[in-house]
């Protein structure tokens, strides 16, 4: 059955269900989530299916609730979310739910109508309030005395001969004043020059106070305007001009005490204004906080409703419209748990017929379920990305867990860069709750916060090979003292830059490996990255070939449970075989090494004579003689090895052709038995008939030369040598490809140790009171560059490339992905999907 190491297995069910219980029963089904529904109208129109009407009901149910939330949201009212998860409302409580949004919805509606009213209202008294303010000030900054037409006629005519019909006779003028948006003064001033020919007078005076935009709600700054002028075409085209440019005209009183008369009235209306105004915004309040308090849950209801009603519209209808017909895939060892689901559902209907689940035989390949947890939720996410597991195959997953955050350890190696790690996802873990209910639509957190417990993992397994390594931030700690010494006098340490220390001598060097790690003196030698670059170097090939030989031995149990002998045969032994004759012996030659090669060996033994690796191996493929190093007699590790390292490359060699060909060899004699078989089999049969009832029976045609038999053999001829060269060319360059965990492990140490020297080290210059403040300073840049730079960038590129020699090293040598996802029918993932589509 399924566990963590396989997919769950699937069933193909067919459900029946009362027509009056189906909607019950499906909702039991999502708030499961367990059953994936197949579509049974493929053909049909998503417009002519049955349940489309309750589909829209609730398409404009959701409408309202999102124009009632985009109006919670514009007056600042929080939404109560108590974590509640009410179940779906029965068919009939829908016409309830539609009657209180309707309800909601025009009230709230004709609030907005009446308060938008009452504010364009307001806006109107209050600039004629300004304008009767303004003008009154310009009019009484005119001649004393004059009558205010009489100073505007002085002021507006220039002419001599205009003057002089002035004087012969009164000259009548007409004004009007409004008000206009600030910005459009310039342009309207000039066209009031242009169009009137200069025959006019413009005043105009900005309102301190911006105004409120009725219809939009936002601020505006305006001016008032007077604008003086003879006649009445210059009146009419002076209104034109105001018009076009959205002006509003004001009826303003040419008499002081009409115009005070006026102003004292509008003062008294603003003020009922305002009290009617502030008793609609009041109403509008409560409605609002009425609805804040339920739209949770209301949106959680219409949610429901319509997924139910969708999935129903997947449903067959009988002949007698009165069962619902469904297939699904459900996981079998849940069968028991969904017919309790529909059991529930049907009592809840109070329908009498029991629903009817039948297990169905189908040779569809069913869709891959892999049960996890808040733990190993994100781990299966990264093998995912790579590729759906085919149904029942191995699943990567569980080995991932361990092996993905050590060898990302291996490259990111620092005990302190691991701690700071460590102690951001512990944070993140701790506070999983409360930050799981902020829900943010912040890409880069979200991205975090899902792969916390893959970042804890990594900072623990960092601060282990840190601690193997003896870093901290470049720096390393002497816990158990080094085993090496000096026995130089104070002038011999004064008098050289460089001193050597000898291994081979004990007064030296303890002769016994330290403890754990590596010894704290190798931060100080000068031959630090030479030592730590063939450390390094060996362990990444070691670490590599064990990880794809597991991936390979993986490949072994797909084969066993799929029964699939000829695939153990033709390819996982070869393929083994080939891995350990060739890579995995080199592997035993390094520790080989190791073990033989000692600073204490004297001839032939010592270090001088140790043969390359690298070279060894080169030679052992080209079948070529190794060759002594000067003044060493020997050439090898130990006797025999030559004979052993050409014994072990021609059968690696002979690997490759029956991996090439023995399978489809196999394959292809079994289909000419199989169809020698049909043939004896038919011709036996009709010797039989014709014997017997003496009639002619026509003989099968033979199959035509190059029919789909030859091409099937062709493709497997083809899938097969692709596979074969895929395998061995991989297996060199993915063991070269494992030296990203020296080479990115070197560049971490060697970044991390120039930003200590280059940056950290300038703090510790000063030796006064002033050096403490300056060492702060010092302290905040390298610690900014070390989380920014050494963490964050480091961390993502060692991530990047863990991922990599998982995906293409690792899954490569057992795992298919080629299956699909279970997508089962769940409320829970549904109305997540619906808030993040609400937030974005």
């Amino acid at each position: 059955m399924g566990s963590l190491f396989r997919s769950e297995e699937m069933a193909l069910c067919q459900l029946f269900l009362q027509s009056e219980a189906a909607y019950a029963c499906v909702s039991e089904l999502g708030e499961l989530g367990l059953v994936q529904f197949r579509d049974l109208n493929p053909d049909v129109n998503a417009f002519q299916r049955k349940f489309v009407s309750e589909v829209r009901r609730c398409d404009e149910m959701e409408r309202k609730l999102r124009y009632l939330e985009k109006e919670i949201k514009k007056d600042g009212i929080p939404m109560l979310d108590t974590g509640e998860n009410p179940e779906a409302p029965q068919p009939r409580e829908m016409i309830d739910l539609e009657a209180t949004f309707e309800k909601l919805e025009n009230e709230l509606r004709e609030v907005n109508h009446n308060a938008e009213a009452l504010k364009r209202n307001f806006l109107e008294l209050t600039e004629l309030k300004h304008i009767l303010r303004k003008t009154q000030v310009f009019f009484d900054e005119q001649e004393g005395g004059l009558h205010p037409t009489e100073s505007m006629t002085r002021a507006l005519i220039s002419d001599d001969s205009i003057a002089r019909q002035v004087n012969a006779g009164p000259v009548q003028l007409g004004f009007v004043a409004g008000v206009i948006l600030r910005e459009r003064i310039p342009a309207f001033e000039r066209m009031l020059w242009r169009a009137c020919r200069g025959n006019v007078f413009l005043r105009q005076a900005e309102i301190e106070t911006p105004l409120e935009d009725p219809s939009t709600g936002d601020q505006v700054h305006k001016s008032v305007f007077i604008i003086f002028f003879q006649g009445d075409q210059l009146k009419s085209r002076v209104r034109k001009i105001c018009e076009g440019f959205r002006a509003t005209l004001y009826p303003c009183p040419e008499a002081p005490s009409q115009r005070r008369e006026m102003a004292m009235g509008v003062m008294t209306r603003i003020e009922d204004l305002n009290t009617v105004l502030g008793q609609t915004q009041d109403h509008r309040h409560r409605v609002l906080v009425a609805a804040a308090k339920n739209i949770k849950n209301w949106f959680i209801k219409v949610v429901k409703i319509k997924a139910i009603y969708h999935t129903l519209n997947l449903f067959n209808l009988d002949v007698t419209q009165k069962c619902l017909i469904a297939e699904c895939w459900v996981p079998l060892l849940d069968i028991e748990t969904i017919q309790l689901a529909l059991r529930r559902g049907t009592e809840r209907s109070g329908s009498s017929v029991p629903p009817i689940l039948n297990r169905m035989d189908t040779f569809e390949d069913p869709p891959t379920y892999n049960r996890t947890n808040k733990f190993t939720s994100a781990f299966q996410n990264l093998v995912d990305a790579y590729g759906i597991a085919s149904y029942r195959e191995i699943n990567p997953t569980p080995y991932t867990i361990i092996s993905f955050p050590f060898l990302f350890a291996v490259m990111f190696g620092d005990l302190g860069h691991g701690c700071l790690m460590f102690l951001f996802a512990g944070f993140l873990v701790l506070r999983e709750k409360p930050l799981a209910a902020k829900k943010t639509d912040n890409e880069v957190w979200n991205i975090f916060f899902a792969g916390r417990y893959i970042i804890l993992l990594m900072g623990l397994f960092s601060m282990y090979t840190g601690f193997i390594y003896n870093d901290i931030f470049s720096k390393s700690l002497n816990l158990f003292g080094s085993h090496w010494h000096t026995n130089y006098n104070e002038s011999t340490v004064m008098n050289n830059k460089d001193l050597q220390i000898n291994p081979s001598l004990s007064s030296d060097y303890d002769q016994v490996p330290y403890p754990v790690g590596l010894d704290p003196v190798w931060q100080l030698a000068l031959n630090k990255i030479v030592f730590l670059n063939a450390y390094k170097m060996k362990i990444s090939i070691i670490i590599g070939v064990l990880h794809m030989l597991s991936g390979v031995s993986l490949s072994l149990y797909n084969y066993r449970y799929f029964k699939d002998r000829l695939s153990i045969y033709c390819d996982f032994i070869p393929q083994v075989i080939f891995l350990v004759f060739l890579f995995f012996y080199m592997v035993l030659l390094m520790f080989i090494k190791w073990v033989s090669y000692g600073p204490q060996n004297e001839f032939p033994d010592s270090p001088a004579c140790a043969p390359s690796i690298l070279i060894t191996f080169i030679n052992m493929v080209l079948f070529k003689d190794a060759v002594a190093l000067e003044n060493c007699n020997t050439v090898y590790m130990f006797s025999g090895q030559g004979a052993v390292q050409k014994f072990l490359v021609i059968v690696a060699l002979l690997c490759v052709p029956i991996m090439l060909l023995a399978k489809p060899i196999y394959i292809m004699r079994q289909q000419k038995e199989k169809h020698v078989q049909l043939v004896n089999g038919h011709a036996t049969t009709e010797n039989g008939d014709a014997e017997g009832a003496g009639r002619v029976v026509q003989q099968p045609p033979p199959p035509p030369a190059g029919g789909h038999d030859e091409n099937e053999i062709g493709e497997l001829f083809i899938h097969q040598g692709i596979h074969t060269i895929e395998y061995v060319l991989g297996s060199v360059s993915h063991t070269a490809s494992y030296l990203r965990l020296w080479a990115l492990s070197l560049a971490h140490a060697q970044l991390s140790e120039v930003l200590w020297s280059m940056v950290m080290t300038k703090g510790l210059i000063l030796n006064s009171w002033i050096g403490g403040v300056w060492l702060w300073f010092v302290f905040g840049f390298w610690a900014i560059l070390t989380v920014g730079i050494l963490v964050l960038m480091e961390g993502l590129s060692a991530f990047l490339h863990t991922l990599r020699l998982h995906w293409v090293e690792f899954q490569s040598k057992f795992y298919k992905g080629l299956g699909y996802a279970f997508a089962p029918f769940s409320f829970e993932v549904i109305l997540n999907t619906a808030s993040t589509a609400v937030e974005e």
